[in-house]
């Protein structure tokens, strides 16, 4: 065999399994796309995120706390063998409220989870006059917040930018604009099939994002994967005045504001639209009225992708043992779990993460 492992997608999160796998000693190929392909890794929000996070789901909200306390440990050693500050800042986050009824409903949403999950969470109703000394740029309209003690964010573009390079420094193969023509299962591993020729492995993971739609079938996959929209405002470089991120408006380290939080179901349409814009800017003047005065700078949208019920997809194929589906929305925030746990579970280790909840055989229930 050519490889141990294939992963189908360079994207953030074929590129932190591939970074655990050859951490591990494996020696794997990254099949990356074009730069025309939908990338969701290009245009996230850069955000890890524990607020809100499986509300309805104590299964991916476990997964999900897992892999933000393992961050900074994950941070710290890719920052040391990359050489590249990923701007890693986890002080806790915002989720700003206009209404008391509207937060203290959240905050009860959260305790429940809090109970199911048997533990004591660490979120805060944070009144206004405190959230003022906190923030002191915050909007009267603001009523409150909910503070999150394990939030966090990070500069995405240089999160990929040292994954790539230490795949590169290693035994393994980072193939980019190399598209991934189809995926036969052998008598024994797997042939990916690419216009520059066959490349054999003996596992194959289809972290292709909303690609695994397209090649999930032929590995036994369903993959149940749809496009959704989400839109992004940045702002000329200001002052720094924001002190923690929130989910809708970050003040990112070279000092310019990103503005977001769009959720749009318009299929493959990764086109602007002003007017959602105007709305997002809006809210975002609402929260910290001095943005009133700062310049546009640039825009752009993306494609998220999601599941019929906005959770991961983990799933070893039934016909094809030894073929994975990887995918989820939040590759961001799951990148040191998919770094320092998943690999035990690609293994069949006895350790491995319980991932159980997470199979698409529960779309068929």
């Amino acid at each position: 065999m050519d490889f141990e492992y294939a992963i189908i997608g360079g994207g953030v999160v074929g590129l932190s399994i591939a970074r655990g796998l050859s951490a591990r000693g494996k020696r794997v190929a990254v099949f990356d796309g074009e730069d025309t392909d939908y990338r969701a890794s290009r245009g996230n929000f850069g955000l890890i995120w524990v607020q809100s996070k499986g509300l309805q789901a104590p299964a991916y909200a476990r997964w999900t706390r897992q892999s933000a306390a393992l961050w900074r440990g994950f941070a710290d050693e890719l920052e040391a063998a990359s050489g590249i500050d990923l701007a890693l800042v986890q002080q806790g986050g915002w989720d700003f409220f206009f209404s008391e009824k509207s937060l203290h409903a959240r905050a009860s949403l959260y305790q429940g989870l809090a109970d199911q999950l048997g533990e004591r969470d660490d979120f805060e109703i944070t009144d206004a006059n405190k959230l003022k000394r906190e923030e002191p740029a915050i909007g009267p309209q603001v009523v409150g917040a909910l503070y999150g003690a394990r939030d966090g964010h990070v500069n995405p573009l240089r999160l990929l930018q040292a994954l790539g390079q230490t795949l590169q420094r290693s035994d393994s193969k980072y193939l980019t604009g190399c598209i991934v023509q189809s995926v036969r299962a052998l008598a024994s591993g797997f042939e990916i099939n690419t216009a520059n020729g066959p490349v054999r492995a003996q596992k194959v993971v289809l972290a292709a994002g909303l690609g695994a739609a397209i090649l999930g079938p032929s590995l036994g996959f369903v993959a149940p994967v749809r496009p959704q929209r989400g839109q992004v405002i940045v702002t000329q470089k200001l002052s720094p005045f924001i002190r923690r991120p929130s989910g809708i408006i970050r003040q990112v380290d070279e000092g310019g504001v990103q503005i977001g939080d769009s959720n749009e179901e318009v299929g493959f349409d990764d086109s602007q639209q002003l007017s959602v814009m105007a709305k997002l800017a809006q809210r975002a003047v609402k929260v910290y009225p001095v943005l009133a005065n700062a310049s546009i700078v640039r825009s752009w949208s993306a494609l998220r992708i999601m599941s019929p019920d906005g959770l991961p997809i983990y799933q070893e194929s039934r016909l094809y043992p030894g073929a994975y589906l990887a995918t989820c929305h939040s590759g961001i925030t799951l990148a040191a779990a998919h770094t320092c746990l998943l690999p035990s579970w690609l293994e069949g280790e006895e350790s491995a993460p319980r991932l159980e909840a997470f199979s698409e055989e529960r779309f068929a229930l």
